[in-house]
Formats: structure tokens, C-alpha cells, sequence
């Protein structure tokens, strides 16, 4: 198995930070995503090389394994312990349970795909690579649970998208990675979801906030407003005297829970005083009279 220079994938020295390395992954994602290269054969290999370099050096623990034992890292536990069983066959002497030089050879050999000599051809078996993918969609897609098809290594999985995913959020589909080692379990596909949101409401977790402008005389004397919500409109009392930046929260009108049926964050109201403008003589009359008045 020839070696892979992750670093060099992602174009960082072997001395790069962790943000240093999602910084090139983020832009090297985004630069050969499959639905910006349709039919690309090489920017889409690009795109799982670049994913798997990601899948290694993100993680500290396999970043480390991967320094130390390069393109066999998921092995390195098997590799360790071969070699303390080879230390203490050099320090065995007598008894027919001793090793020699051919066996540790064969396990070597066995570990990495080849076929071992000893007793039974017995194969090791390793599981697959995971892969990463990032999934692009907008606010409103995962207001509610749908379903959508993706393409890994020329195959269709059709996933269940669970309603209020959050922007960063990683899901696994179990054994739809890297195919495993002499008949091991296969790796899982790591998905993780880019939400863009396009909408007037700023998300927090759970929770929505939008601003809403009122005219001067519905902030004065009170009275009804038709809002909008992130799924439909509801009509909204208004207080008589309401001052500018009040606050008020919609309870359950807010964004999905993630995983929880029918269970809703909330949304937050704040009130902007809009002041009306091109005032005619008789209004401005009028607004002197009642400026006489509050004197």
C-alpha cells in the first residue's frame, strides 16, 4: 500500500494547528464539492481524498497514530502488539508453545492483507475507513424531517434527514464507509451539515429572533399585527405605550427539537418603533398641540 501524505492533501506543513487544518479543509471542500464539479471524475476523487486526509488529521488520537505508523494508523494497536510479542520471543527460550522469526513474519504479513503460513491460514480481520462528507442545505430544509439521496462512491443512500439539525452537526450512517479488510466490518459515513440560512430569523439552537417594525400610533395606543412565523403567520396584541426594544416571546413558535416529536423551541419579538416621516402642516400642528399638553 503505497503511502498518502495527508498533509500534502490539505496543503499544511506536519506542524499545522488544529483551525489551521479545518481552515484548508473547509476551502478545499468547498472548491471540488461534487455539486459545484458535476461529472468531474477528478475533482470528485479530489473530493474523497481531501475528506479522507480531514478524516485523519481533524482527530488528535489518529493524527498522532497516523505520525507514527503513516497509511497503516488504523492498525496500530495490532502493529504495537505484534511487536511486544516479538520483544518476548527474543527472551523465550524452550517449550514447544515458542515463536520463531517465519510467524511473526506471516502475522505481519496477515495484518496487512497478506495470507499467514501458521495453523488454519487464519486472516485478521480490520474494518473499513470512515468517510466524511458535508451536506449543504438551507434553514428552512430542516424545519422539517424529509428524506434525500446522496451519491458515496457511486452508490445511492437514501438517508432521513431528522428535523432540527444544527449547522455543524455530524451524523453517522453506520457501514456505508470504506470496505473492510479480509471480510471486516465496513466503515460509517460521517455527514457533517452545513446550514445556510436565508431567512429574516437568526437561529440560536432552539430558539428563533426576528425584529419587528411598529408604526408610532400601534406603539402608542396598542392594537393588533399580523406576524410572520417561520412556518405561517399569527396575530399579535400589541400593548398601548409600548416603548422601543420591548421584547416578547412566542412560546413554541420557534425552531423543531432535534430527535423530539412535536417539540419546539421559541421565538423572540423584538419591537422597533418606526417614526413616521413627511409629515403634512395639520399633523405637525396636531403633534405641537399634544406636545403643549405632555408640557
Amino acid at each position: 500500500m503505497a503511502f498518502i501524505d495527508y498533509y500534502k492533501i490539505l496543503g499544511v506543513p506536519k506542524s499545522a494547528s488544529e483551525s489551521a487544518i479545518k481552515k484548508a479543509y473547509r476551502k478545499l471542500a468547498r472548491k471540488y464539492h461534487p455539486d459545484l464539479n458535476p461529472n468531474d471524475k477528478i475533482a470528485e476523487k479530489k473530493f474523497k481524498e481531501i475528506n479522507e486526509a480531514n478524516e485523519v488529521l481533524s482527530n488528535a488520537e489518529n493524527r498522532k497514530k497516523y505520525d507514527q505508523y503513516g497509511e497503516h494508523w488504523q492498525h496500530s494497536e495490532e502493529y504495537e502488539k505484534a511487536n511486544q510479542q516479538k520483544q518476548y520471543q527474543k527472551t523465550y527460550s524452550g517449550g514447544t508453545g515458542g515463536y520463531n522469526e517465519e510467524e511473526f513474519s506471516d502475522f505481519f504479513e496477515n495484518m496487512f492483507g497478506g495470507r499467514a503460513s501458521g495453523p488454519g491460514n487464519r486472516q485478521v480481520k480490520f474494518r473499513g475507513q470512515d468517510f466524511n462528507a458535508e451536506l449543504r442545505l438551507d434553514l428552512k430544509d430542516v424545519y422539517t424531517t424529509h428524506k434525500r439521496t446522496l451519491t458515496v462512491n457511486q452508490k445511492n443512500i437514501r438517508i432521513t434527514i431528522p428535523a432540527g439539525v444544527q449547522d455543524g452537526q455530524v451524523i453517522k450512517i453506520k457501514g456505508h464507509g470504506g470496505k473492510g479488510i479480509n471480510n471486516g466490518p465496513n466503515g460509517d459515513l460521517l455527514i457533517q451539515f452545513s446550514i445556510v440560512n436565508h431567512s429574516k430569523f437568526k437561529r440560536d439552537k432552539d430558539n428563533l429572533y426576528v425584529t419587528l417594525d411598529v408604526d408610532l400610533y400601534s406603539a402608542l395606543l396598542g392594537g393588533e399585527l399580523m406576524v410572520d412565523t417561520f412556518n405561517g403567520k399569527v396575530k399579535l396584541n400589541i400593548k398601548p405605550e409600548t416603548q422601543n426594544g420591548t421584547k416578547v416571546k412566542l412560546k413554541g413558535k420557534g425552531f423543531p427539537k432535534y430527535k423530539k416529536v412535536d417539540e419546539f423551541g421559541d421565538l423572540y419579538i423584538t419591537y422597533q418603533i418606526k417614526l413616521p416621516k413627511t409629515l403634512s402642516d395639520k399633523e405637525k400642528e396636531l403633534i405641537k398641540q399634544l406636545q403643549t399638553l405632555r408640557a
